[in-house]
């Protein structure tokens, strides 16, 4: 696993260079996965990781049942770029709207989700679970995953809204220290096998659960960090 995760950021480094160079302009359509896979002596699947990251960045657009063509640059709404990662608050915010939307995006991925999106889905689970065995960041990974799942809520706009939100869902330790998921591991896996059965009422509920849990621990971790502390009183005393 280590070594495809080496191979997705590979390609994706390559296709990101040939669309800043040019070599696929704006509106340009990628070659298919078939090709792209056999440039690159890839699997599938790494080139699937490696569009999503290109996605992700905002530098490819899928359209369902044409292909994924190079986007238009700056097209973020301001109001979502500007989010800022420096305020504990934004972050929350953001989550109040993911809670709002993904819930019913990871219904509707267990009652549509076709056989490839399910592959996707449960590829980009096991590279999450691969960055917790190594202790290494999950934010990218874990991106992948929601993405993942949006897209196979057959609906273009949840994918779209998680690439809009991009910025404050792609939260970092150096910018904002954010209290650590340790439950990702469980959590995650009960949204991916709720899909994985077909199962609406569960993965709506396991990814509920999912986001109300981030939610109340970047709220504790905001409280605590707002909470004055009583070493100035006592000094005075």
């Amino acid at each position: 696993m280590t070594q495809e995760l080496g191979r997705v950021a590979q390609i994706a480094t390559s296709l990101r260079a040939k669309i800043k160079d040019g070599d696929l302009a704006v509106g340009a359509r990628l070659p298919s996965e078939s090709a792209l896979a056999t440039e690159h002596s890839a699997s599938r699947a790494v080139i699937r990781e490696a569009i999503a990251t290109l996605r992700a960045d905002g530098l490819v657009i899928a359209r369902k049942g044409v292909g994924v063509f190079v986007s238009e640059p700056d097209l973020v709404p301001a109001r979502f770029a500007s989010l800022s990662l420096s305020r504990m608050s934004s972050i929350i915010e953001v989550l109040e709207l993911r809670l709002a939307c993904e819930t019913e995006a990871s219904a509707l991925a267990a009652s549509r989700r076709s056989a490839t999106q399910l592959e996707r889905i449960l590829d980009a689970y096991r590279l999450v679970n691969l960055c917790l065995d190594e202790g290494r960041p999950t934010h990218e990974t874990d991106f992948d995953l929601h993405l993942a799942i949006a897209d196979a809520a057959q609906n273009p706009f949840f994918p779209e809204l998680l690439l809009m939100i991009r910025p404050g869902f792609m939260t970092r330790q150096s910018e904002v220290p954010i209290p650590r998921n340790t439950h990702l591991r469980d959590e995650h896996g009960a949204i991916v096998s709720a899909i994985l059965n077909g199962d609406e009422v569960a993965a709506r509920a396991a990814m509920r659960a999912h986001l109300s849990g981030s939610l109340s621990r970047f709220k504790s971790f905001l409280e605590d960090r707002l909470r004055p502390t009583s070493t100035s009183h006592e000094a005075k005393s």
